[in-house]
């Protein structure tokens, strides 16, 4: 079933803005500070919660869950136009015969189909066995994956086996994806294991390209990967917040659109 989801408003980044500041807003405050009405209010609140950026309480709303992430086929099911969107215009970016990182996460399999249907030559690693399986159906392509603890939740590749493999490699592209973006440039996670796989392949890369659709830009997590500056190129659907677009052009980072 489609995802009723739009991306942000400023309104919205304004609602997720007080309830960081405050940590509960009710709803009758919210519609008089920014001059709408409950309903208006309501309705904005549905669609963050929907999101997974905020959850909703009786009379009002407060930050989502900064410990533990959705469900994989929660997080597999939502925006899949918008993930297929961003891996189009990954896909478009890298050349073939390239070889390329590529971490845990939904939009980062959804790059995976991509390179699959476009590609050849390429030489893949990666701690995702879903990428892996997904790889090794275009038989031009060299698909590994790496060593470690397989997480029964969404067949991640975590731990230091892990690590010990990709500090191996050094590639062309490391495609990551990442869970929340703090307007500050912080990047964020769930799980300090995959947190510290990620930082590895952006270590011994070339290139380092963030994939995140629209949801990402505000929501909470637990773990700092890094920051935003540290890629060459973000990937997302719609326009980030004006804070973060400012960083990115502080920081030479490209920002490249979906045409969706």
């Amino acid at each position: 079933m489609p995802n009723s989801y739009e991306p942000r408003s400023p309104r919205h980044d304004k609602i997720l803005q007080l309830v960081r500041e405050n940590g509960f807003m009710p709803i009758e405050e919210l519609a008089r500070l920014l001059d709408v009405t409950p309903q208006t209010i309501r309705r904005d609140i549905n669609q963050l919660c929907e999101a997974n950026l905020l959850r909703r309480y009786h009379g009002g709303a407060a930050l989502g869950n900064s410990v533990e992430n959705e469900d994989y086929f929660a997080r597999k099911g939502k925006f899949q136009s918008e993930k297929a969107h961003i891996a189009d215009m990954i896909a478009r970016s890298i050349p073939d015969h390239a070889s390329l990182f590529m971490s845990i996460g939904t939009t980062i399999e959804a790059v995976a189909q991509a390179l699959t249907a476009t590609h050849k030559g390429l030489r893949v690693i990666t701690n995702n066995i879903h990428v892996a399986s997904i790889m090794s159906t275009n038989p031009d392509f060299t698909a590994m994956i790496t060593s470690g603890t397989v997480r029964a939740s969404d067949g991640g590749i975590t731990g230091v086996a892990t690590l010990d493999f990709i500090n191996q490699f050094k590639v062309d592209y490391a495609i990551i994806g990442v869970s929340g973006i703090e307007t500050d440039g912080s990047l964020l996670d769930f799980d300090y294991r995959e947190v510290r796989v990620a930082q590895a392949m952006m270590n011994n890369a070339r290139h380092r390209y963030l994939a995140a659709d629209h949801s990402k830009f505000g929501r909470n997590a637990l773990v700092r990967m890094g920051h935003i500056s540290e890629f060459h190129t973000v990937f997302t659907d719609a326009t980030p917040p004006e804070p973060v677009t400012k960083l990115l052009e502080e920081h030479n980072v490209r920002l490249v659109l979906s045409e969706a």
